[in-house]
């Protein structure tokens, strides 16, 4: 028995998009996290970024649990003395929905050079167009 480990050249990646509405936001998150690490792939290997881009829409329309709205925290430090600076999850959705997306499957991707590589092909809108039509990406469903 021989073990599979996939290289650079082998890897083929596609494209996928994700309708965000009507999904909870930790669940998404952890799909779309799952999907640009490569896990979904049977050639999976852990230290090669397998992954494939995901396209995630209507960034606005996740669902929320609870009283997270008011309640979660996202902080933020200018590294200056006195520089932090706390926005909740209301705000953050009023101003930036697509960041709220990005932040939860970035905590969910590994740390390190690899994880921020695997962060780059992930792409979030808050509405339901994206720039991405050229590259004829396929609906994933979780």
């Amino acid at each position: 028995m021989k073990t599979y480990m996939a290289t650079a050249s082998s890897i083929e990646r596609k494209w996928y998009v994700v309708d965000a509405a009507d999904y909870t936001l930790g669940r998404l998150a952890s799909q779309v996290a799952a999907v640009l690490r490569g896990k979904n792939k049977p050639t999976y290997t852990p230290s090669m970024d397998c992954g494939d881009n995901v396209i995630v829409i209507n960034a606005e329309k996740v669902q929320l649990t609870g009283k997270k709205l008011d309640q979660k925290i996202y902080y933020n430090h200018s590294e200056y003395v006195g520089g932090m600076k706390e926005t909740t999850l209301r705000e953050m959705m009023d101003k930036k929905p697509e960041r709220v997306i990005e932040l939860a499957v970035k905590g969910m991707l590994p740390k390190g050079p690899l994880g921020r590589q695997m962060y780059t092909k992930l792409h979030v809108y808050a509405g339901p167009d994206h720039d991405q039509a050229a590259q004829k990406p396929e609906v994933l469903k979780f």
